[in-house]
């Protein structure tokens, strides 16, 4: 593997499986999470390193959510950080993949930092509200409170859910590289549905980016961080009792 091209060769028959994977993290994130990967095999980089480096993007753009007035350059820099740091959250994983240095610290530093992501993404947008925004009532504060814990949940309960049923089967833990939905991308095996990749677009952390890039027009940009907050709602509630009723039936075992 001496050059980049020969590296984006092997990442191509080294990639995760597709079921489960919404169309955003498929064709666009794990893609470029795949050239990224090659240039940071060709730099020298280690698959923690490639994290660290996602880690300073995405804490970069939600500090900034926090600390700057919202404005439609704001929004346009903030998307850009959160894609790109969620671009290296898939190389790390597709570097350990292609290199083999991936390990237990590197599964646990991708998950702490995917958890911070999570926690602090709706943290900074509480302080936004509280800060900036000329908010109809002060329950629009409860707002970011909610869809933090949908998301939270959904993440440690998603992992509870592959880790218990890698357990159950005896699995050795994958390498580190974050899924847009834990415990849904690649949690068993079969056919890949496209009808499900579009279905999970709402939860794919990706697609929840995008609205940022309406920070210029705060009342739209409420809306859709609402909109979006309900739909992980539902989801979460489809999970659980998705995950729940999947462990159940391992007991069989």
């Amino acid at each position: 593997m001496g050059d980049t091209g020969t590296a984006l060769r092997a990442l191509r028959g080294a990639q995760k499986s597709a079921k489960g994977v919404s169309l955003y993290s498929r064709y666009l994130n794990r893609p470029a999470g795949r050239l990224l990967a090659a240039v940071a095999f060709r730099a020298g980089l280690t698959p923690n390193q490639v994290t660290a480096v996602s880690a300073t993007f995405t804490f970069a753009s939600v500090a900034a959510v926090a600390l700057v007035e919202p404005s439609w350059w704001l929004g346009a820099v903030v998307y850009a950080g959160l894609v790109t740091g969620f671009a290296f959250d898939s190389a790390d994983g597709q570097l350990a993949r292609l290199t083999g240095r991936g390990g237990p610290d590197g599964e646990w530093l991708d998950h702490v930092v995917d958890c911070a992501k999570m926690i602090l993404v709706h943290t900074a947008v509480l302080i936004s509200f509280h800060r900036f925004a000329e908010l109809p009532s002060d329950a629009w504060l409860l707002l970011p409170i909610g869809f933090q814990s949908a998301a939270v949940l959904t993440f440690c309960a998603g992992l509870l859910r592959e880790q218990l049923g890698k357990a159950a089967a005896g699995a050795v833990p994958a390498a580190q590289g974050g899924p847009g939905v834990p415990g849904v991308s690649g949690a068993t095996a079969g056919p890949v549905s496209r009808l499900r990749a579009v279905a999970l677009l709402p939860a794919d952390y990706g697609v929840f980016c995008l609205v940022f890039l309406l920070l210029g027009a705060p009342e739209v940009f409420r809306a859709g961080y609402a909109a979006l907050a309900v739909v992980h709602a539902l989801f979460l509630v489809a999970f659980l009792v998705k995950w729940f009723r999947e462990l159940k039936a391992l007991r069989a075992y």
